[in-house]
């Protein structure tokens, strides 16, 4: 027998033997061991759109710590942990924190600030000392230094790009291409293949704890690791719970409120019976000119900026106390000053007719590197968006393609605008009825349907899951405002002048469409892959296409789809949370049409005029 098959077949023993010992705990990674992600190859050139942020600014905003804990680890074993590949069989794999292996699962590389490449992508923060599970304050076994949290920040699921001919694109406030449920895999079974693999451990502790560390400290730092592993077994168990209800999310969606839900309600509350499927996914909102509108989420459900900001961290793993109350009941990492210094970089000056919306800019048409646009195509496109899509999404921003009276009509509609509690104005989104609109129901219907059950000490007063989640994300930011003896005033500014008011309508907003052509897929599911298949009946609308691939369709406006792609996700209309169905232009009357069909020559106008927008 060759000595190569002697040396594979004793590992496989090894690793069988320890797999046994310790089964109950990661059968769960075992059983789905393979990570589906896309090729990457990192392109010729990178550049950046001018929206109205410093490239300072933006690299601050892609790594600032709002005391996420996204991966349940220390930010030191994040950047020590090795590939989930079992290539090569002797020796270190690849570190899961290359930024080229990150890209496969659709995060960005930072490299806004030329020669000063971040060595995390964008969206990923180092914070501050870390807990561990059990609540002890995590630290190294050999130096007791503090462990150092990392986590996702908003930048992760709000910065998206697109490649053209070698060109990278980099949308800011855009919608990511990422797929987080297959990352959070290979973080797990790099963490298994860590604890069981041949050699892998042993490598890991050396860098952790030196290689001066004693057996002692090494058993610790196994301990450790055991610990994380038992904590990802018990989220999987609970996964398989409801997994017969859920839909695969894949690229470019996450069921991002209840996921915020299972966070708070199940895990951080040890209450299993709160955790609820992943049956509504979205595709990642434009975040540009938001801090400005009445509502926001797609179904319109929360009011208060800070309530939907810190939601956000809470929800991808800010710790938050709500068993222990001799250690403060809502506690949390959460950083609520940087939130809302997020928040202001985003949201610019307040609104106003001379200078139109301030902070984070929609993204113009770059046609330095997308083929320019026919501008008299352009001008007949803005009569047909006039005449079909104005009176829902408001008269077009700032388009070339318009006369300079009609440019910024939106500001001049004083109908659309309502003021804040400081007398700031705010574009009061408008509410379309699902009946109406004709768009999956999923995301607004199990908002108004989830309910949760929690303790009598969290005094939380209304079982529904909106309220309830308004209700403990406030208790956690008012815990936050004690602490720091943050004063009544300030606190009205930090919560951006609104009350905390939620509502869960049977219905989705609309909001202007500046910058829409950088953001697909479309509707609110993500569920029609370009805007030309929009504009068209839903019975000419894919029924199935793959997501997964980053090159832009610079004619229909969208990602480009292909046949088949390699570790992609195929998007199935047929499910339900994915529906490609309403928002349709047919001749064929029926819930949502909302308008006559569009003949080929009205399709590729409107498409020229959104390119301008």
């Amino acid at each position: 027998m060759p000595r190569k098959t002697i040396v594979f077949i004793g590992l496989l023993i090894v690793a069988g033997l320890a797999y046994s010992y310790f089964k109950d705990d990661v059968k769960f990674l075992a059983e789905n061991f393979h990570v589906k992600a896309v090729d990457y190859q990192p392109p010729a050139k990178t550049v950046w759109l001018d929206q109205n942020v410093s490239t300072e600014r933006l690299r601050w905003f892609y790594h600032a710590d709002q005391g996420t804990r996204t991966f349940g680890i220390p930010h030191e074993w994040f950047m020590a942990l090795e590939q989930p590949t079992i290539w090569p069989l002797i020796g270190a794999a690849p570190r899961l924190s290359d930024t080229n292996y990150l890209g496969r699962f659709g995060f960005i590389p930072d490299t806004v600030i030329p020669g000063k490449p971040d060595p995390l992508p964008i969206g990923f923060a180092q914070g501050g000392p870390m807990v561990d599970a059990n609540g002890a304050p995590w630290r190294n076994p050999h130096s007791k230094a503090d462990m150092i949290g990392i986590g996702l920040t908003c930048a992760a699921c709000h910065t998206g790009s697109f490649t053209y001919r070698g060109t990278e694109v980099v949308v800011d406030g855009g919608p990511a291409n990422t797929n987080l449920f297959e990352f959070q895999k290979s973080v797990g079974l790099s963490l298994l293949l860590t604890r069981f693999w041949p050699g892998r451990f042993s490598r890991f502790a050396d860098e952790i704890l030196g290689k001066d560390a004693s057996l002692d400290n090494r058993m610790a730092l196994r301990g450790q690791l055991d610990l994380v592993l038992k904590q990802y077994a018990n989220i999987n168990a609970l996964e398989n719970k409801v997994a017969a209800n859920s839909v695969e999310e894949g690229y470019a969606r996450l069921d991002a409120l209840n996921r915020i839900g299972n966070q708070v309600f199940s895990i951080d509350l040890n209450n299993p019976n709160n955790y609820a499927s992943h049956s509504a996914p979205v595709h990642f909102p434009r975040i540009w000119n938001a801090p400005w509108f009445s509502w926001v989420q797609y179904d319109g459900s929360i009011m208060q900026p800070m309530v939907r900001n810190a939601g956000e961290a809470l929800g991808v793993s800010a710790d938050l106390n709500l068993l222990d109350e001799s250690k403060g009941l809502f506690k949390s990492s959460a950083r609520i000053d940087v939130l809302h210094e997020m928040e202001r970089m985003i949201a610019g000056d307040p609104p106003s007719k001379e200078k139109g919306f301030g902070g984070l800019a929609s993204p113009k048409w770059p046609e330095n590197i997308l083929p320019k646009i026919d501008m008299t195509l352009a001008k007949a496109g803005g009569d047909l968006y006039k005449k079909h899509c104005q009176g829902c999404h408001g008269p077009a921003i700032d388009s070339k393609a318009l006369p300079p009276s009609e440019a910024f009509a939106l500001f001049e509609d004083d109908k659309r605008w309502i003021k804040n509690d400081a007398g700031q104005p705010l574009l009061d989104v408008e509410m379309i009825p699902i009946s109406h609109i004709g768009t999956d129901s999923a995301q607004a219907e199990g908002l108004a349907n989830r309910t949760v059950e929690t303790p009598a000490n969290l005094k939380i007063t209304d079982g529904s899951f909106g309220p309830a989640l308004g209700e403990l994300v406030e208790k956690t930011v008012d815990y936050w405002y004690d602490q720091n003896k943050t004063r009544p005033d300030d606190q009205k500014r930090i919560n951006g002048y609104r009350p905390n008011k939620i509502q869960a309508p049977l219905a989705y907003k609309v909001r202007p469409l500046n910058g829409i052509w950088a953001t697909p897929p479309y509707l609110h599911n993500g569920s029609v892959p370009t805007i030309y298949a929009l504009l068209s009946p839903v019975k000419d609308r894919p029924k199935t296409f793959w997501l997964g691939s980053r090159e832009y369709d610079a004619k229909d406006l969208g990602y480009v789809t292909k046949d088949h792609i390699k570790n992609g996700f195929l998007l199935d209309t047929s499910k339900r949370g994915n529906s490609n169905s309403g928002h349709e232009f047919s001749n064929e009357k029926g819930p949502g049409v909302i308008g006559p069909e569009l003949k080929e020559d009205e399709r590729r106008a409107l498409i020229e005029f959104i390119k301008t927008l």
